[in-house]
C-alpha cells in the first residue's frame, strides 16, 4: 500500500507526571490500526523515524515514543558508535517507568481512533514491546532481537496477551542462541501463541539499515513477516 502520510512530534502526558514526546506518522487513509514503534538504545532517530514512516505507508497510526526523556532532553539521538553514551540512560529506566510509557502510547493511539494496537520493538525495543504485551491488550508484539528477556523477564512469560513474533540473529553474540531458546521452552510451557524466527546468518542489528550490521535480505524477509503477522492478527 502506497499512501501520502503526515509526520509530526506530539506530547504524551505519562501517570508519573512526566511529559514524553514521540514521533508520528499518519497515512492520510487510516486502516483503523494502531502500532507502538519501540526504539532502538540510541533514541528516536533517523532509522526510527523512517520505520514508524514505512508502518504508516501501510495504513497504520505509527508513534515511536522517545523512552529517555526522564534523562534527557527531548530529540536525543546517540551515534551508533558511541555506545558509551547510552549507558546513563538505559541505566535510569525502571519496570514502571517503561510501563507507564507504553501505556501512554497505547492509551494515545486509541484516543486518536485505532480499533487495536500492536506493537513492534527493535533491541531494547524488542524488550519493552515483550514488557508491553504482559500488560496491554495488544492485537500482537513483535521483538527484533530483544535483550535482557533471559533472565529479568521471565516472570513475565505467563501474562503475555497478544500472539508474539521473535526475530534473532544466528551471529548475534549479544545475545547468543541459548536466550531465545529459554524464552521458547518457557513460552511453550505457559501455552502462549507465538512464531520464532532465527535468521541464521543475520548478525543483531541486522534490521537497521544505518548500521553495518544490516543485512538486506534478512531485513526485507522481516519485513514481509512482520507485515503478515499483524494482518493476520488484527483480522
Amino acid at each position: 500500500m502506497t499512501t501520502s502520510l503526515k509526520t509530526q512530534n506530539v506530547e504524551l502526558k505519562v501517570s508519573d507526571g512526566t511529559s514524553m514526546r514521540a514521533y508520528v506518522a499518519r497515512p492520510q487513509k487510516s486502516n483503523g490500526r494502531g502500532i507502538m514503534v519501540i526504539q532502538e538504545a540510541f533514541g528516536v532517530n533517523n532509522h526510527m523515524r523512517d520505520v514508524t514512516e514505512r508502518f504508516a505507508r501501510e495504513g497504520y497510526l505509527a508513534l515511536s515514543p522517545e523512552l529517555f526523556h526522564r534523562s534527557a532532553a527531548p530529540g536525543l539521538e546517540i551515534p551508533y558508535d558511541k555506545f558509551d553514551q547510552v549507558a546513563p540512560h538505559f541505566q535510569a529506566m525502571t519496570l514502571e517507568g517503561i510501563q507507564a510509557d507504553v501505556q501512554a502510547s497505547y492509551d494515545w493511539l486509541g484516543k486518536n481512533g485505532s480499533q487495536g494496537v500492536a506493537c513492534t520493538g527493535y533491541c531494547l525495543g524488542g524488550r519493552v514491546s515483550f514488557i508491553a504485551n504482559s500488560f496491554l491488550p495488544l492485537k500482537a508484539a513483535i521483538s527484533y532481537y530483544g535483550g535482557r528477556i533471559v533472565p529479568d523477564l521471565l516472570p513475565l512469560v505467563k501474562k503475555q496477551n497478544g500472539p508474539l513474533l521473535f526475530f534473532w540473529g544466528g551471529l548475534d553474540k549479544h545475545i547468543g542462541i541459548a536466550n531465545p531458546r529459554i524464552i521458547v521452552d518457557e513460552l511453550l510451557k505457559a501455552g502462549k501463541p507465538f512464531t520464532d524466527v532465527l535468521v541464521s546468518y543475520a548478525d543483531h542489528a541486522f534490521f537497521c539499515d544505518d548500521r553495518p550490521a544490516y543485512n538486506a535480505k534478512a531485513a526485507s524477509e522481516s519485513w514481509a513477516h512482520t507485515l503478515r503477522f499483524l494482518e493476520n492478527n488484527f483480522s
